[in-house]
């Protein structure tokens, strides 16, 4: 096997059921490969930990302005204005104001009404019995950062279904179609919330100031942009996929339901979905990675999955193990670009877990799961269950 043969990109591999096999074969052969994309030419591919890991923290040899996902087709317009397509002083100017929100002591002050909400959720699913559990997992961070930005009830349904075309659509215009529809309307709260705070995430943005002076309308409406399809992504598809591994490791949902620490699974969870299937960064000097010389402007994407899954740093990786220590996972980033929303993901998570764990005895596949088609977040279109009531 050789990366002549496998592509990387292609977001079937990732929905086969010997994917796992294949890409461990890949990294047996050597942790860096040079992949051909259709859309973004050649890219390196980092499938190891401690590669992936150096890559993703040394932001002056790799950087994120270039972008941070493959399948965009060229520097994106966000760069230098995004958080997740910034470096050094301007990454940390902008993650600043946004931090609080999502800070362990913000969480802490949210993490009731959290719990609740996941109860409410997991209650309604239970009643109605027979639920596609993506949506229903869904509704909990919709719900948490609508709430954050101050989005109103009656918009929430448009806001999930332009995440939704924004990240998973199969190109990268009908990709660029979602942002775009999200676009205005953040833009038209923008500026309502510039002109009358309300103390909420957009009011904050919108009135930020860096060396005195307001933050672009644009460089606001992009963060946001970014903000609210990653918090209401990643915790779906890693809830559903989370779920879909304890279905199919039945002693692990036990061990859960009799008290297992859930901190640590909710991070081996994490690991073991790694969702979030990869980082792009954009070389800025000649280096070298993995036996290969790697050129300023070379594309080099880490393959988050497999560096999760890599046997040199994770015993039995391809084992479900709920109290794993120390798991030191890149699910959710490493280094200055580690998710700025990690606390806030971790507890509602957690939530769903709990509220799962405490409602129901056991869930019941009512049809085929269907995946996503996409090599951002990885996860289910659909997850037809039966939930049965403890």
């Amino acid at each position: 096997m050789t990366t002549a043969t496998v592509d990387l990109t292609d977001p079937g591999l990732w929905a086969r059921p010997d994917a796992g096999g294949i890409v461990a074969e890949l990294r047996a052969q050597a942790p860096v490969h040079r992949t051909e994309t259709a859309l973004d030419g050649p890219v390196w591919s980092v499938l190891g930990y401690e590669l992936g890991s150096r890559v993703l923290t040394d932001a002056a040899g790799f950087s994120s302005t270039g972008g941070s996902l493959l399948g965009t087709g060229g520097t994106p317009a966000g760069s230098g204005k995004m958080m997740a397509l910034s470096d050094g002083p301007r990454h940390r100017e902008l993650r600043a104001p946004v931090l609080p929100y999502f800070s362990p002591k913000g969480v802490r002050g949210a993490a009731q009404s959290i719990t609740e909400l996941a109860a409410k959720v997991v209650k309604d699913a239970v009643e109605r019995g027979e639920v596609d559990l993506v949506d229903v997992l869904a509704t909990v961070p919709l719900v948490v950062m609508c709430d954050l930005l101050g989005i109103p009830g009656d918009d929430r349904d448009l806001v999930v279904s332009v995440c939704d075309e924004a990240f998973l659509a199969q190109t990268p215009d009908a990709r660029r179609a979602g942002h775009q529809k999200l676009l205005p309307y953040l833009l038209d709260k923008v500026v309502r919330r510039r002109k009358r705070p309300e103390g909420d995430l957009i009011s904050t943005l919108a009135t930020h100031r860096i060396g005195g002076r307001l933050l672009p309308i644009e460089d606001v409406v992009l963060n946001l942009d970014n903000i609210v399809v990653g918090g209401v992504q990643t915790v779906r598809h890693t809830a559903a996929m989370s779920v879909w591994a304890l279905m199919n490791h039945r002693d692990q949902w036990d061990e859960l339901a009799a008290g297992a620490d859930l901190d640590l699974a909710t991070d081996e969870l994490l690991r073991f979905t790694s969702v979030g299937l990869h980082v792009l960064r954009t070389a800025t000097k000649r280096t070298e990675l993995g036996g290969h010389v790697i050129e300023p402007g070379d594309k080099v994407a880490v393959w988050t999955w497999s560096a999760d899954h890599d046997p040199t740093v994770f015993d039995r990786p391809d084992d479900l193990v709920l109290d794993r220590s120390p798991n030191r996972h890149l699910a959710l980033g490493v280094g200055a670009h580690y998710c700025v929303g990690a606390p806030l993901a971790k507890a509602e998570l957690k939530a769903i877990y709990t509220a799962l764990l405490d409602q129901v005895a056991e869930l019941e596949l009512t049809g085929d799961p269907v995946h996503n088609r996409s090599i951002i977040n990885f996860g289910f279109d659909h997850l037809p269950v039966r939930l049965r009531a403890r």
